[in-house]
């Protein structure tokens, strides 16, 4: 008996040292757009950690990274939504995480299954979700007894880059700075971002640069870079003038030398239609990364729509009313293309 005593004891023991030493942060946030790298910045001046930047193909490796890690204490998940093709294994890997006594926190502002929620809450993580608001402006809201007073300028930033300025917190948050002054800030980031997607640690600098108080234009060389987007764009016009193509209800084009996102709104404004769809290769994957955005004018929930075609097609997608993206394998976009025509009246 004495000897089964101590192999328990020594048992318990071993689970407590495996416990205590549980203390990291970790913050998997989005790194293609403004709201997701702002969303990891105050995430980090709020709790401190380290930060995990994805697009939405890397979202699910970087969870199964962060399940094998045995030192995760509280995991922040910001800014990416769930389709329907990752929905399940999202509540897997969380519940597993769950089981480790990993606090989880999931912060976002997409269209969500209200069933997942439900999965969600009941395995205990924090979910803060509203369609109405940025994520950044979400974690702001959350946590600013342990932010410092120039978050709520990360948040503005980040809110007007997702068009969610005119919303009730977002609003309320610009009325606090210049309107021009914020506006050319969130612009240069956003250029800043979207320029530097291949380059990982730049964009952990930006969300370092920001956690510690920093305006854009406080940061090295961002307006000199801005300026080399803004050339680049320029081009674009162009370019889409020559390449894009018209269907009844949408325009799209492929795109071949820039980002599907940066070129997505002159397809759509320059085709004189409610939807425009940009589409580039990602020759790594297999794939086309797929941008989609509404007019005002246009009467459907895209990010929906997107989502359940995007599905059935054997990718995933989903977001916005208005904007919205997608993953689709290369074999499938002329049929995802045909078939969001038919489904905008």
């Amino acid at each position: 008996m004495a000897i089964s005593k101590t192999k328990k004891t020594t048992k318990t023991t071993a689970k407590k040292t495996v416990k205590s030493q549980r203390t990291k942060v970790i913050c998997i946030s989005h790194k293609e757009d403004a709201d997701g790298i702002s969303s990891a910045a105050l995430i980090r001046q709020a709790f401190g950690g380290d930060a995990m930047l994805v697009d939405y193909p890397g979202q699910m490796d970087a969870l199964h990274q962060v399940v094998q890690d045995e030192k995760l204490k509280s995991l922040y998940i910001c800014d990416l939504g769930l389709s329907k093709k990752t929905q399940d294994e999202f509540i897997e890997l969380l519940t597993s995480l769950r089981k480790n006594k990993v606090a989880v926190t999931y912060i976002d502002h997409h269209d969500i299954d209200p069933n997942v929620v439900k999965s969600l809450e009941k395995i205990k993580v924090k979910v803060i979700h509203d369609i109405n608001e940025c994520t950044t402006v979400q974690v702001y809201n959350a946590f600013k007894s342990k932010l410092d007073d120039h978050a709520s300028f990360v948040a503005t930033c980040a809110a007007i880059t997702d068009y969610m300025e005119d919303r009730p917190i977002g609003s309320k948050l610009l009325q606090i700075y210049d309107r021009q002054f914020a506006l050319i800030s969130a612009t240069v980031l956003t250029y800043n971002i979207v320029g530097h997607q291949k380059e990982p640690d730049y964009l952990l600098y930006l969300v370092e640069e920001l956690a510690d108080s920093k305006f854009p234009h406080d940061i090295p060389n961002t307006f000199e870079f801005a300026q080399i987007q803004v050339e680049k764009l320029s081009q674009m016009i162009a370019k889409v003038k020559q390449g894009m193509k018209t269907m009844k209800n949408l325009g799209h084009m492929e795109i071949l030398d820039a980002g599907a996102s940066g070129a997505v709104n002159f397809v759509m404004g320059l085709s004189g239609k409610d939807v425009g769809v940009a589409y580039k290769e990602r020759v790594d994957h297999g794939i086309y990364a797929v941008s989609v955005r509404g007019s005002k004018n246009c009467k459907v929930h895209l990010g929906k729509i997107v989502n359940v075609l995007a599905t059935e097609l054997g990718g995933s997608g989903g977001g916005h009313d208005k904007a919205c993206g997608a993953v689709i394998p290369k074999p499938k976009i002329k049929k995802f293309i045909t078939e969001l025509n038919k489904k905008i009246p």
